[in-house]
């Protein structure tokens, strides 16, 4: 099954005020329980003064782990509205911990529910995210006759160039959405008459950052 998903590339902060209660909010990518359990102890210790530090992390193409935790604010009022925030953003692979000051001035239900989603919408807006996609990577040979033909079909098509080497021949490593892989190397084959040679990996997980292409070791 082709797969596409958001994930956080680098995480952020973010805070805001809510008759002067703060929340401080941290993101960070996650792929184990294990993982998110050390960062909620590092923000604990760091906040160790604060009256609530709430999280909720998503971990999985499918969100196949989710937890959520109100750390003493009313039961669904802290970390359910962060886990709706992450779902609600279609992302994974990641842990929001959103830390309270208390202000003195109680909020209610709504009123918590409001600032918790927002505090994390904040956190999540001082991060980088990125598609992660399913797809090859298509090693090209072709000769100088050949490349703009290919620079033109990767161009029209907008896909992610990893790399072109010049030398004897021109090779170009691209980055390609499985779901375009079939129709994208037949239109190759066409244009160059069968001149190039294509190498097509196994499949890997890929994103583009600021242009950038970035391959994933692992899912």
């Amino acid at each position: 099954m082709n797969q596409s998903y958001n994930v956080i590339y680098e995480g952020g902060s973010g805070e805001i005020v809510e008759k002067k209660s703060r929340f401080i909010a941290h993101v960070f990518p996650v792929h184990s329980e294990e993982e998110a359990s050390e960062y909620i102890e590092q923000i604990r210790k760091k906040y160790w003064d604060a009256r609530h530090n709430c999280h909720a992390f998503v971990i999985g193409p499918n969100n196949e782990t989710s937890r959520c935790s109100d750390d003493g604010e009313p039961s669904g009022t802290a970390g359910r509205p962060i886990l709706e925030v992450l779902q609600g953003r279609g992302i994974h692979d990641a842990l929001v911990i959103v830390t309270r000051y208390f202000g003195g001035t109680l909020l209610g239900t709504g009123g918590l529910v409001r600032a918790y989603s927002q505090a994390a919408q904040a956190g999540l807006q001082d991060s980088s995210i990125m598609t992660k996609q399913q797809g090859r990577k298509i090693s090209i040979k072709t000769d100088y006759n050949g490349i703009g033909k290919l620079q033109y079909i990767v161009g029209n098509r907008q896909i992610s160039v990893a790399d072109t080497r010049y030398g004897e021949a021109v090779e170009m490593d691209i980055l390609v959405p499985e779901e375009e892989v079939a129709s994208l190397t037949k239109e190759i084959t066409e244009a160059t008459a069968g001149k190039a040679e294509l190498d097509i990996s196994d499949e890997l997980f890929f994103a583009v950052l600021n242009g950038k292409p970035i391959v994933f070791e692992n899912i």
